[in-house]
């Protein structure tokens, strides 16, 4: 029977196909660390990995499976630099602050690939992506924007595509043009996931499922992590919980949000659909991002309808075969074999945050849907902070991140009035 998240609607279709997933023992009593990490998604089991290896003493806590949330339920494709381009962090921050952030997500596109490499993780890598426009006044900015990443920030695997190559390498001739880029690709998240938590767990890690944190602080110089099981006392610790971080700490809680994402998985489409012939990822241009793919076994998985007030619907599939059909509409009676979703920790400038919360507290999240290579990657940033190096991490703590308005009251119907706001013009 497939495993059914309490944290996340749907049957995932990485669920169904990920292999043997290893159950960790809840914690049983108190125990004492020089680092604790609560969450069990890829920020923290990154940070468990690259802590072990390292021969820190590491005590991982999650409160459900390892994956529940985002990290073992999204779209898995990895993207290139931050989730603004380049020149829009260059408008911002200027070029030598904009390049120095796009290349620490390079490296982490790098590290990620090559730590599934070496540890003997199979994650169905495929090259390729396309950012598709959906609005043809778009149009002038991505066919500048290969320009300016070969020339300003030394990437040279973006290529314009107009509408006739677009059509021919999507299938579909609804996008007036888009970007092709050669030098990323997508994976299988829950892959990713499980093999990191094995690398954790051989290094010497104590990973613990099913075990919520009920509390933090500060007590006599340590941090003191309470459970409904038990104490776990430590030097420093990570909170690593993105959009699950409910009420643990108010500082997270007021920069990160969480947002409804959802995907079906179709049935195979066979070898001689018209669909990515190439097994490229897509996104598009809108606010609310379509994104989908080909998996393995040649099923679309399609992701696009997004919620922003709580609760988890229940017609997902309907939804999502909708929005599949106005892009192939030969697709408008196909089979949704599986459909899930789960919530993406966003910030209001879609920006991470990485922030020390309280003393040898640091909270990373938010990574705004470009989370797959980054969180990772703040993850073994995280790790060599802890060995005394938080130069790389300073990246992203330097970066200004305001709390959503309208206080732990307001700040969800002012972000649902927000969100909505911008998903109305993408239908103008």
């Amino acid at each position: 029977m497939l495993y059914q998240s309490p944290i996340s609607p749907g049957f995932s279709w990485y669920e169904d196909t990920a292999g043997e997933r290893p159950e960790y023992g809840a914690l049983d009593g108190d125990v004492s660390a020089d680092v604790v990490i609560i969450g069990g998604g890829f920020t923290g089991l990154s940070a468990a990995a690259h802590l072990a290896k390292a021969g820190t003493n590491v005590v991982l806590i999650e409160a459900h499976r390892f994956g529940d949330g985002a990290s073992g339920r999204n779209g898995g494709q990895l993207g290139t630099g931050q989730r603004a381009w380049g020149e829009e962090l260059e408008a911002e921050l200027g070029l030598t602050r904009a390049r120095a952030l796009f290349e620490l997500a390079e490296e982490a596109k790098a590290h990620l690939l090559g730590f599934a490499e070496a540890n003997g993780i199979e994650i169905d890598y495929a090259p390729g992506q396309m950012s598709v426009v959906h609005k043809k006044r778009y149009l002038a900015d991505y066919r500048a924007h290969p320009d300016v990443m070969a020339e300003r920030f030394g990437y040279p695997h973006l290529n314009f595509m107009d509408a006739a190559e677009t059509a021919e390498r999507l299938g579909s001739n609804r996008y007036f043009g888009g970007v092709r880029d050669t030098g990323t690709g997508h994976i299988h998240p829950l892959k990713l996931v499980i093999g990191t938590a094995r690398v954790a767990a051989d290094a010497g890690a104590q990973l613990h499922e099913k075990t919520r944190a009920t509390g933090i602080a500060n007590h006599a110089g340590k941090v003191r992590i309470t459970t409904p099981s038990g104490t776990i006392t430590a030097q420093k610790a990570l909170i690593a919980v993105n959009a699950y971080g409910e009420n643990l700490e108010p500082e997270s809680a007021s920069h990160v949000m969480p947002i409804g994402s959802f995907i079906g998985a179709t049935v195979p489409l066979g070898s001689d659909s018209p669909v990515i012939p190439g097994g490229e990822a897509v996104d598009d241009s809108r606010f609310v991002v379509r994104y989908f793919r080909k998996s393995k076994d040649g099923r679309l998985l399609f992701g696009g309808r997004e919620i922003y007030a709580p609760g988890n619907p229940q017609d997902i599939a309907v939804h999502i075969r909708r929005q599949i059909a106005e892009i192939y509409p030969a697709l408008k009676d196909v089979e949704i074999t599986h459909s899930w979703g789960g919530y993406v920790g966003i910030t209001m400038p879609r920006k991470p945050f990485v922030r020390e919360v309280m003393p040898n507290v640091i909270s990373a999240g938010g990574y705004s849907g470009h989370g797959v290579m980054l969180s990772n990657f703040v993850g073994k940033l995280y790790a060599e902070t802890v060995a005394g190096n938080r130069d790389r991490l300073k990246l992203f703590e330097d970066l200004k991140i305001p709390p959503f308005p309208g206080g732990r009251r307001l700040r969800a119907p002012l972000l649902f009035l927000a969100l909505n706001w911008y998903a109305l013009r993408d239908r103008i």
